[in-house]
This record gives C-alpha cells, sequence and structure tokens, in this order.
C-alpha cells in the first residue's frame, strides 16, 4: 500500500506488497522489494536498493546509492549516507545453519556515514555515529562514535571531556554536571623512595567498601562497563596508565580521563558509566559499596533511561 500523500518518482521499481507511508518520498532509479515496509516523512533518494523484509521507521533518510538487505529494521530518524550497504542477513558471518530470523537494528536517531558498510545480525545503538567509511562487524553502543575497518569506538557523542588536576590536598575536587558524579584528590606522598597514595574509607570516601575488584590486561580497541547500578556506589582509580570514563544520567553526558594514581572519580547509583582508550598495561580499581548483586545492574540503555525517569 502506498499512501495517496507520499510520491515515488517516475523510474522507480515499487513491488507489490510494498507499504509506504504518508508524505514518504521515493526518489529516481530505486528499488523496493515486495515485503519492504516504509514509514511517513521519510526521504529515499536515487539508485537505492531495499530488498524484503526490511522495515523503515518514520522520518529517515536514505541517500543515493544505499543498498539494504534482508532483515534491516531503520528505527525512526535514522540517517544513512550515500552508497551505505547494510549486508544481508544471509551472508552474515553471524549466521548458524537453518537460522532465517537473523537481524540488524539501526537503532532511533543513528547517523551512518557515506560508504560505510555494516554486517548484518549486529545493533547500531540510538543516537550513535558510524564514521563515512567504516566497517562495522560487532555491535555500537548508544551514543558512541566509530571509526575504521574494522570500526571501533572513537569518543561519544556530546560528552564534554573534563580531567580532574591535583590541587595538593586530599578531597573533593570539580563537581561534574552528571548527577552526583564528583572527582576527588587521593592523599599522595612523595619521597626518594617513590610515590605513596592513600586512602581512609571513612574520610576520603562517600561511602564504606564493601567490595573492590580490579580490572586490567584489556585489549585498547574493547570497551568495558556499559551498565548503570540502581543502588551501588562505585569510586575509580586508574593506578597504572590511563583509562577514559564516559558518565552519563540521561540528560548529560561527560568524558574523563583518569591517567593519575592521585585522581579518583566516585559514580554513584542511576548514571550509566562506560571505560575505554584503555592504554597499554592500564590498572583500573574499583570500590564498591555493595556486594556483588547481578539484580542491581542495569544494562541495557533504553531501560536505563526508563529507570531514571520513573
Amino acid at each position: 500500500m502506498i499512501h495517496p500523500s507520499a510520491k515515488v518518482h517516475l523510474g522507480s521499481i515499487v513491488d507489490s506488497g510494498v507499504s509506504i507511508g504518508e508524505s514518504t518520498f521515493v526518489s529516481a532509479y530505486s528499488h523496493i522489494v515486495s515485503g519492504a515496509t516504509i514509514g511517513r516523512d521519510c526521504s529515499i533518494l536515487d539508485h537505492v536498493l531495499i530488498e524484503s523484509d526490511v522495515h523503515v521507521g518514520d522520518r529517515v533518510t536514505v541517500k543515493g546509492g544505499v543498498q539494504i538487505g534482508q532483515g534491516v529494521r531503520l528505527e525512526d530518524e535514522v540517517y544513512v549516507g550515500s552508497n551505505t550497504t547494510i549486508t544481508d542477513n544471509k551472508c552474515s558471518p553471524l549466521r548458524q545453519d537453518g537460522d532465517k530470523n537473523l537481524v540488524t537494528y539501526i537503532c532511533r536517531g543513528a547517523f551512518i556515514g557515506a560508504n560505510a558498510t555494516l554486517l548484518s545480525g549486529i545493533r547500531i545503538g540510538a543516537g550513535s555515529i558510524v564514521e563515512a567509511g567504516a566497517v562495522v562487524a560487532s555491535n555500537v553502543p548508544p551514543k558512541a562514535i566509530v571509526s575504521g575497518n574494522p570500526a571501533k569506538i572513537v569518543g561519544y557523542r556530546d560528552a564534554v571531556k573534563k580531567q580532574g588536576t591535583v590541587t595538593g590536598d586530599a578531597g573533593e575536587l570539580e563537581r561534574s554536571s552528571v548527577e552526583g558524579v564528583q572527582l576527588y584528590s587521593v592523599h599522595n606522598v612523595k619521597d626518594l623512595r617513590g610515590d605513596l597514595a592513600a586512602l581512609e574509607w571513612d574520610k576520603d570516601l562517600p561511602f564504606n567498601p564493601k567490595r573492590i575488584f580490579f580490572v586490567y590486561n584489556v585489549p585498547s580497541d574493547l570497551i568495558r562497563g556499559e551498565h548503570a547500578h540502581k543502588v551501588c556506589h562505585q569510586f575509580l582509580l586508574c593506578i597504572h596508565g590511563s583509562i577514559a570514563v564516559v558518565l552519563d544520567d540521561g540528560n548529560n553526558r561527560e568524558e574523563f580521563l583518569l591517567s593519575d594514581p592521585q585522581i579518583g572519580i566516585h559514580i554513584p547509583p542511576k548514571v550509566w558509566g562506560t571505560q575505554y582508550k584503555y592504554s597499554s598495561g592500564a590498572v583500573l580499581v574499583v570500590l564498591a559499596s555493595h556486594e556483588y548483586d547481578a539484580g542491581d545492574y542495569i544494562r541495557d540503555y533504553e531501560d536505563y533511561l526508563t529507570f531514571v525517569t520513573l
């Protein structure tokens, strides 16, 4: 069904069994295969191929020369740059014998740059950016920016970069715009034998830890975290090397570089945290206010946004 307000340019082929929504424009020489669904207020430009079992949301822009294979879901307000290829689910290395339902998700507000290649069976997170020419073979977190072949995370969208500066005194440093997040300076003693940094639970931390764990041997192209806690507080220290920490309260997002053992960061509950850009040999120490509880974790960003708005 083609909505009466939709405009399909002469020279395009729209098979029977295609649904095209209100006020959507399909430019010249495109082919939309039976079984595809296009939402309203979309713009499908020249020489686009949209295969069967593709669902396109509302207000989506697909630039010229794009090929979208079977099993792709483009959510609302996605932008797909010129000559991008989103591969057919039959070609995916993730496909198992007999698997006919492998689905690729391009989530709401994602931006895909020109000439990108996306393998099927992956999820491109809401609001993320795939830079031009990237080859994406694995999931992209919400708001992440990826680049290269294979694509790696190079930043996070709208994240203000911050770095604490040692003041000479232990205690609170700059307060973040992310709700409840606080940088701290750790006690430090220097002499000819080397440096010593120390924390006292009752004096220097906003909570009394019940658990400590260490994160190390993380390849520089991988990420950790990607979750929030419902009730648990955390205090992060990078005691060797450097680590980028992205924190998000649902409204504000900041990126902190932990590269000095004298600087720690307090992450309260209800803050989404991600760590990436681990330098070679980096060691992250995490103090937690509670013992491990799998039920305290929120691991899906959309679920997190729902949780913090309740």
